[in-house]
């Protein structure tokens, strides 16, 4: 019984250390967790609601972009990617880059036409992960798409 006792014991001793050490490493790594910073490609802006790109170690969160001149899908297709292109360039990333792409059509029925562009656009060898939805509400603005992204940097 004293041996059982005694072996308990020694486990025991084994957890809380393992414990303790499992609790300093996950203390030492929330305090080298990355710290959020705001990756502008407009440094001189006026603060405003929302932050066009964030970055979070090393992600990189654009906020959606629409295109808000008249034209067709095609057009606003164009117009949306090159921006997000431009703007992940800016902040130290790229089309390659994007692992999460989320597309919001005023109008399902534009698909195939959206997705005829968004083909002619380098995502790189391995595409991101894509959601398309079309909004009941439609999109702000008189833009026909809106796109917003995560990527790496």
């Amino acid at each position: 019984m004293e041996k059982k006792s005694r072996r308990g014991l020694l486990k025991n001793s084994a957890k809380v250390a393992a414990g303790a050490a499992g609790a300093a490493l996950l203390a030492k790594d929330a305090q080298a967790q990355p710290k959020m910073e705001k990756r502008s490609p407009y440094p001189d802006a006026k603060p405003s609601m929302y932050s066009r790109a964030v970055a979070f170690g090393n992600l990189l969160f654009l906020s959606g972009v629409g295109y808000h001149q008249p034209g067709t899908i095609e057009d606003h297709t164009r117009g949306v990617l090159q921006e997000i292109e431009k703007n992940l360039t800016e902040a130290g990333s790229s089309l390659q880059k994007c692992l999460k792409v989320n597309v919001y059509l005023n109008d399902l029925k534009d698909y195939d036409r959206m997705n005829a562009i968004y083909r002619t656009f380098n995502w790189g060898t391995i595409a991101p992960v894509r959601t398309t939805v079309a909004p009941a509400a439609g999109i702000p603005g008189n833009s026909l798409i809106e796109i917003d992204c995560i990527a790496y940097i």
